[in-house]
């Protein structure tokens, strides 16, 4: 019997729930983290670190995260082990068929830093809200009123069988890095659910994370990095940093190695000025 940690929302239950059909012979255990309790940590870990130290306390034995919520650093004696096949990965706009059609100075709901920035570099004429909640929640205020429209991760609809609420996918908006995938982590040496890796997402999602530890990316980075199959072991990388407000932004792209592309790609958006970018975004993001 593998002990599959997750936490109690009901996004993760059924991310946790599809890992542990997978196995096969697996319980789910729940966790309550310092972000599910409201803690005001400014990192990942507070999605992350009670299930490590679960992990690491013998009270679980593989945790279930969704790829983008991961820090670079892991807690020592803990492991990625496999990164299942990968859902959809773009962003989903909810209320309206197109974010072209949504008139100047409707209200879009968003919890994120990335998709806010995005949304303003695009349409500089509409206000973004900060939408806080589970899914059902953002849509519920969306089915109230409080919003015209949000932005949520078209894979979390799916997985919580709520895709008929979406008006368009955002092919504009570059999504979060690992946005759509689920990684495995457990004690270092426990292969049980190596199994269950699928290498073309695992290639995909480590050249987006690569990007984001190589431009020392933040939770107050607004970066979006997606990375695609090409030939061979290539993949193409897209880039984006700017700042919350909009009014500054870079966008790049490049195929390589999937083992160097998300290095080579963050030396090109330095070279254009990514680290004055990326220090005005902690600025303005901190005030």
């Amino acid at each position: 019997m593998i002990r599959v940690g997750t936490r109690a929302s009901a996004l993760a239950l059924a991310q946790a729930g599809w890992v542990a059909g997978l196995i096969g012979d697996a319980e789910l255990v729940t966790v309550t983290t310092s972000g599910d309790r409201g803690e005001a940590l400014r990192d990942k870990s507070r999605w992350t670190s009670t299930l490590e130290r679960a992990l690491l306390e013998g009270e679980i034995d593989v945790a279930v995260h969704s790829a983008k919520d991961v820090p670079g650093e892991l807690a020592e004696g803990t492991a990625i082990v496999a990164v299942p096949a990968r859902a959809a990965a773009l962003d989903a706009l909810c209320g309206a068929a197109d974010l072209a059609v949504i008139q100047a100075g409707s209200r879009i709901g968003t919890s994120s830093i990335r998709r806010t920035a995005q949304l303003r570099a695009i349409r500089d004429d509409i206000e973004v809200v900060e939408l806080r909640g589970n899914v059902d929640t953002r849509l519920r205020k969306l089915e109230d009123g409080e919003v015209d429209a949000v932005v949520l991760a078209q894979a979390g609809l799916i997985r919580l069988g709520r895709e008929r609420e979406i008006g368009c996918l955002l092919d504009t908006l570059v999504p979060a890095p690992g946005q759509g995938a689920l990684l495995l982590q457990a004690r270092t040496g426990d292969e049980r659910t190596r199994r269950l890796n699928d290498p073309d997402a695992e290639r995909c999602v480590a050249a987006e994370r690569a990007l984001a530890g190589a431009l020392h990316a933040t939770c107050n980075t607004p970066l979006g990095a997606n990375a695609t199959l090409a030939t061979g072991d290539q993949v193409t990388l897209r880039g984006w940093i700017g700042v919350p407000d909009g009014s500054r932004w870079i966008s790049d792209e490049l195929t390589a190695p999937s083992a160097e592309v998300g290095v080579l790609l963050a030396k090109r958006m330095r070279s254009v000025g990514a680290d004055e970018l990326l220090a005005q975004a902690e600025r303005m993001a901190t005030v």
